[in-house]
């Protein structure tokens, strides 16, 4: 590979020496710089901030551009220059290599220590080094021992399900060919015999022992050849080259030129990778989408809020909008003038607003709202420290989301130093009074999957001890101090408000601490700090001693942006009878809103939830033996599985029960994919209308799309924009790639890319319905039209005594294929769009069809009448000159010769009748005539070619009836 080629700093000789990523050996120290990749699995030792912390970006892990904290070992934060790490002597001790990305368990021996090591010292091949100058590391696994590597999956060969089956056919037919050659051959084996001697059978000439009827078994053997030969036409060698054609045509002309999935924003086509898969993208029962820049924007808004139990912000979400839509309501946006509008910021509501919210009832409460805002995070701010230059790199869009609205509310972050952080406030003392405010950060209590929850411990300027603390409400309620029960009750309301409309929640709250209880308290998170042995379980532990009787201040409600058209485009794929799951990388709340929000999980679903997160498990997780741990979860797990089975069964059996949507975790999906709990996770899955996994890794996205490949025989497509989806887009029959903000790696892994989600619609409902139909028809065209023409000879081989006699001529044979059949199936696969009954049928289910049966009969008539009238009007002539002609005969002069004639013989009479006729010449025959009709018959009695007219038919059929009306007279 040529990232392999890559130089990396390797410290030799207390130097920094660069060589290429191929030459690293586990144990070198190396120096990775900003916006670097990291080469190998390492261990963090050392980075040039004061704090031991760096910032990853893990996009090509799991798909999420936000920043990600890792933090070194204290007693490794030494080991920044080459003269320090050169010092560096440890031992590590660790699991052996595997592809799970989310966990690590090791040991590291340094000056007669053991420090734990845990995947937050951890920095994993293919992350990226941001907002930090350089750190120093040391490799613990290279190349395909890479946690990353070990989730890559070799490159597949794809072919469609219809060129399977295609070559079982021609099998068939290669069958077909033998039988019809081993009849004919038998037969002329049988045939030939000497009673037809007039055939000379027995001839000596060279070539008749082909038919010598002595030596039966050679003419049996020969004529299996002739017949081979003969019957060669059955095989439609031609089908696979104009298939090839109209597939080539159909991706380069039809798909990539589609201005239905031309993303002008972006000036980015839709792009057909490969033409073997048009065909298949018609046949898609199962969608595997990824989250994060597949279905979202990966934009998180603050959009409402609720402060003292008062709601602020208006407008309405993309799933409120689409109730009402769906409810046949109309509903009008009224959006402010002056609203501000930012990239993460879509608040709109005049009383929070430029200082608006000294206003009112609860100023105390909307203060404090803010200034939690503005610092319980850990974000960090990068460029000009002016409100409209700074940008903000978080953890996580929602950490930057709430900073931002913390701007916009007049409480503006733009400094972070590693004990300190920085408001300028606005409006706070005085209208239009803005002052600098430094707070010092005194502890960080980190979020985590177990907490739910963020707490700052903070020091105001005049010596105030402050505690703010974020999270999910259920965590945040357990905590509150007693009383306040009316804003508890309402803010719940608007809790399950938010929730409804798909907004992503979280509480705040706050507490004032006495300096002897934080004293107290700060002996004991330093010693849980410092501890060597569980010190993830008792840092816990210590925050639980500080984080209660809190005071509720109120909550946020942030809007994850979807893709323009997601939820009418899943929608749309659902009507069609395709299912679609959503493997992501996100934690179950994170995932679950989203599929909310996109309409995949609605309220009236019966919800199975299936998760690592439970107090039971993390009681075994908690003892630290991890045979033990993998026992427990997998008998839960399947507990778990075998409990929804049969619920979900019980549902299917009811005709009348809900739709069912699974939600599942990495965790129990690691152990439910074991193959003794695989079937059982399969038949649960496919009785479920929706599926969610999260937490999951790019491995098993694979995993779980070829289950359902291979296990259900169905045709799967896999959908996603970053590096952690190539693996599952390579496993499913069809991958699509989106050209997002993640890089190229998934579009260079695909099959067919696009822009934006919902073009999935027009590619799978327009081009793939199409594709298929059109292709199909070629094929069963090609067999009819070949199968035709061969059986057409294999009968007239029993009337030519099984000799192999050509019914058709041998250039007509040769070029049947190529060139007199070839031009109607490339313009059947190229333009074919419906089938003739079902369009006939459509048209008759609609008003038009039985409007225009009834006016076609009478715009026909009125048609005729008005050409009728204008021949008479403006062509007159004709009927005239015939009228006229017809007049001028005298009936007595016709009679009397037609009994002269009767005494003539035929030649006196038909000279007499040329006798009578004016003296005009003939140019063609040297009679005379006044009639072309008559001329045209005596010239071609005499071998001249003289053409008709018209109306001299229609005067001798006048002629002809003059005497009956002479009789009757």
């Amino acid at each position: 590979m040529s990232v392999n080629n890559n130089t990396i700093h390797v410290l030799q000789d207390q130097k920094w020496v660069s060589i290429p990523w191929k030459k690293l050996q586990v144990g070198d120290v190396v120096k990775v710089e900003q916006d670097g990749f990291f080469p190998a699995d390492l261990l963090f030792l050392a980075s040039t901030n004061v704090d031991g912390v760096c910032y990853i970006e893990t996009a090509n892990l799991d798909g999420e551009t936000n920043l990600k904290i890792r933090k070194a070992l204290e007693k490794t934060w030494d080991y920044l220059t080459p003269e320090k790490a050169s010092e560096f002597k440890g031992e590590i001790q660790c699991e052996q290599p595997n592809n799970s990305l989310y966990t690590f368990t090791g040991n590291l021996s340094i000056q007669n220590q053991i420090l734990p090591v845990s995947p937050n010292q951890l920095l994993l091949r293919g992350c990226s080094l941001r907002n930090t100058e350089y750190v120093v590391g040391v490799v613990i696994f290279t190349g395909h021992e890479t946690k990353v590597m070990m989730n890559a999956m070799n490159v597949p060969s794809k072919r469609s399900t219809l060129e399977r089956k295609l070559d079982k056919l021609i099998l068939a037919l290669f069958v077909t060919l033998f039988m019809m050659c081993f009849i004919g051959a038998v037969g002329s084996a049988i045939f030939v015999n000497k009673k037809y001697f007039y055939l000379h059978l027995e001839s000596s000439e060279e070539g008749s022992e082909q038919f010598n009827p002595r030596n039966r078994f050679i003419v049996f053997l020969l004529t299996m050849f002739t017949l081979i030969t003969l019957y060669s036409t059955i095989i439609p060698i031609s089908l696979y080259v104009s298939v090839e054609m109209i597939k080539f045509i159909q991706s380069t002309q039809f798909i990539n030129k589609d201005l239905h999935m031309y993303h002008y924003e972006t000036n980015t086509p839709a792009l057909a990778r490969t033409s073997n898969l048009n065909e298949e993208l018609g046949q898609v029962e199962y969608i595997f989408s990824d989250k994060t820049g597949t279905l979202t924007r990966n934009l998180m808004e603050f959009f409402k809020c609720s402060i003292g139990g008062e709601v602020y912000g208006k407008g309405l979400t993309e799933i409120e909008k689409g109730i009402t839509e769906r409810s046949g309501l109309k509903f009008e946006e009224n959006i402010s003038l002056n609203a501000l509008r930012e990239r993460g910021f879509n608040f709109d509501d005049a009383r929070l607003m430029r200082g608006a919210w000294r206003n009112e009832p609860n100023p105390d409460s909307c203060k404090e709202f803010f200034r939690c805002l503005a610092i319980c995070h850990t974000v960090l701010p990068e460029g000009e420290e002016t409100p409209e230059k700074i940008k903000y790199q978080a953890a996580s869009p929602d950490e930057a989301a709430l900073v931002i609205a913390a701007k916009n509310f007049g409480f503006f972050f733009f400094r972070r130093t590693p004990t300190m952080i920085y408001i300028r406030e606005s409006h706070v003392e005085k209208m239009g009074k803005i002052q600098d405010v430094s707070y010092e950060i005194l502890n960080v209590l980190e979020f985590n999957s177990t907490r739910k929850r963020q707490s700052v411990v903070c020091r105001y300027p005049d010596g105030r001890l402050v505690l703010y603390c974020k999270g999910a409400d259920n965590v945040i309620y357990e905590r509150l101090a007693d009383g306040y029960n009316d804003i508890k009750k309402v803010t719940r309301e608007h809790l399950e408000q938010f929730g409804s409309a798909g907004l992503r929640t979280l509480c705040l709250a706050y507490k004032e601490l006495h300096p002897d209880v934080y004293e107290s308290w700060n002996g004991k998170f330093v010693q849980a700090k410092s501890s060597l042995h569980d010190r993830e379980k008792k840092l816990d532990e210590v925050a639980e001693l500080i984080e209660n009787d809190l005071v509720l201040i109120g909550s946020t409600a942030i809007e994850d942006k979807l893709q323009e058209g997601v939820p009418a485009c899943i929608e749309t794929l659902q009507r069609a009878g395709i299912k679609i799951w959503v493997l992501t990388g996100d934690k179950v709340e994170t995932a679950v809103n989203i599929a909310y929000a996109c309409n995949l999980i609605n309220n009236e679903m019966k919800q199975f939830i299936i998760s690592s997160e439970t107090d039971v498990i993390r009681e075994v997780e908690d003892r630290g033996d991890q045979v033990e741990i993998a026992r427990f979860i997998k008998e839960e797990v399947k507990k778990e599985l075998k409990k929804c089975l049969e619920e979900a069964q019980s549902y299917f059996i009811s005709l009348s029960g809900p739709k069912l949507a699974l939600v599942i975790d990495g965790k129990c999906l690691m152990y439910a994919l074991d193959p003794s709990l695989r079937v059982m996770l399969l038949n649960l899955s496919m009785n479920c209308h929706a599926v969610v996994c999260c937490r999951v890794s790019p491995l098993q996205k694979a995993q779980v799309t070829s289950l359902v490949k291979k296990g259900a025989q169905k045709i799967t497509l896999s959908i996603g924009d970053g590096a952690n989806d190539v693996s599952m887009i390579q496993a499913a029959h069809v991958g699509i790639g989106i050209s997002g903000l993640e890089g190229m790696q998934a579009v260079m892994a695909s099959d067919f890319a696009i822009a934006q989600f919902r073009y999935l619609a027009d590619l799978l409902l327009v081009h793939g319905r199409w594709s298929y139909l059109r292709i199909c028809k070629v094929v069963t065209y090609f067999f009819y039209k070949n199968l035709t023409f061969t059986l057409t000879q294999f009968w007239f081989t029993f009337q030519t005594g099984f000799s192999g006699q050509r019914f058709y001529d041998d250039w007509f044979q040769s070029l049947y294929n190529v060139i007199f059949t070839a031009l109607p199936v490339i313009i059947v696969g190229l333009f074919d769009k419906e089938n003739l009954y079902f369009v006939i049928y459509v048209l008759m289910s609609t008003l038009y069809f039985y409007l225009t049966l009834v006016l076609v009969p009478i715009v026909a008539l009125f048609g005729d009448f008005v050409y009728q009238g204008v021949q008479r009007w403006f062509f007159p002539y004709d009927y005239q000159v015939i009228q006229e002609m017809h007049n001028e005969i005298d009936d007595t002069s016709r009679t009397q010769l037609l009994e002269i004639g009767n005494q003539l013989t035929p030649a006196e009479a038909r000279s007499h009748a040329i006798s009578q006729l004016p003296r005009e010449i003939s140019k063609h025959t040297g009679f005379a005539f006044d009639s072309p009709g008559y001329e045209s018959f005596f010239a071609a009695q005499l071998g001249v070619y003289a053409p008709q007219k018209a109306w001299d038919v229609a005067r001798r059929a006048s002629m002809r009836s003059r005497p009956k009306n002479g009789q009757k007279k």
